[in-house]
């Protein structure tokens, strides 16, 4: 899943809401992720099969983070 860089969402809230989305990620990771996205515009926060990534795409996109679309395989 990648999340995309955007001028409404706080350094602060992309890292709390991945910590509290995404498995395996803490928030020293989520202010890594959050530092990558605004640097490079985006950052794959995590992959793995298609059902889980559905579940969380949806839970980071509620939360108000821009995603970019899934990738079907």
């Amino acid at each position: 899943m990648i999340v995309l860089n955007d001028d409404h969402n706080t350094f602060d809230h992309v890292a709390q809401t991945l910590a509290r989305v995404v498995p395996g990620v803490n928030m020293d990771q989520g202010y890594g992720f959050a530092n990558k996205i605004h640097n490079n515009g985006q950052a794959a926060v995590w992959t793995g099969p298609k059902e889980p990534a559905e579940l969380y795409w949806e839970q980071l996109s509620s939360a108000g983070l821009t995603m970019a679309p899934l990738e079907q395989h």
